[in-house]
């Protein structure tokens, strides 16, 4: 494999939205899976059916209404314009923002889960005790369900190094700022570039494998 500049450019660009996505999600994604596992409040279902939306919509569907979200035409895009002069269409901060929104179900559906299936008496054991539901969270919850955040996180790595719709949506093909690996890989073979085609597959194939070995190890290792 040889990789020239572009190659390395659209790859660091892919990592970096997979990365900064996988930790926003990953701070937001605690607490709401905990809402969610704990919670029991009327519209629950409603929540968690808009939160997994992304897994069954089109990626294009999604990415249009955001892109028509950015427009200035529309009150939240005008509104970042006038006041903070900042246009989210087109650019690496909106193609983040996109992504989060589509991969948030990667994220919390393994955390919520992890969280549900804990024995109601370790919460119950804790607050007898005397400790807040805060301490509770970080110092008994998490390191219960630390192969669920493991999960999560790979899931929703590998998830962003392969997002094309939403990104071409919100983003457009521009090199150095929103072209990923995935809309390289589909420039290249309409070019009939098969050699440049290969590496960005390649890639995104080994990834992709090392993060469902993670998690079928994580979760063997569970059954056991």
């Amino acid at each position: 494999m040889i990789a020239n500049a572009d190659f390395i450019q659209t790859m660091a660009t892919t990592g970096n939205l997979a990365l900064w996505t996988t930790i926003i999600l990953l701070i937001i994604g605690l607490p709401i899976a905990y809402f969610l596992a704990y919670g029991d409040f009327k519209g629950k279902s409603a929540v968690e059916a808009l939160i997994c939306m992304p897994m069954v919509l089109p990626p294009t569907v999604l990415g249009f209404y955001i892109l028509l979200a950015y427009s200035p035409q529309n009150s939240f895009g005008a509104m970042l314009e006038q006041y903070f002069d900042i246009r989210l269409a087109f650019s690496f901060t909106g193609v983040l923002i996109a992504s989060v929104i589509c991969s948030m179900p990667f994220m919390i559906q393994p955390l919520q889960n992890g969280l549900a299936l804990l024995p109601s008496s370790y919460r119950e054991a804790s607050y007898t005790m005397g400790k807040s539901k805060t301490i509770t969270f970080f110092k008994v919850l998490l390191p219960n369900i630390k192969g669920s955040i493991i999960t999560a996180i790979a899931m929703t790595f590998a998830h962003c190094m392969g997002e094309f719709g939403i990104v071409l949506m919100v983003g457009g093909n521009m090199p150095g700022n929103t072209r990923v690996a995935s809309i390289a890989l589909y420039d290249e073979v309409q070019s009939l570039n098969y050699e440049a085609a290969n590496q960005y597959a390649l890639l995104m194939f080994v990834v992709s494998f090392i993060a469902l070995t993670i998690i079928y190890s994580i979760n063997k290792s569970r059954r056991i």
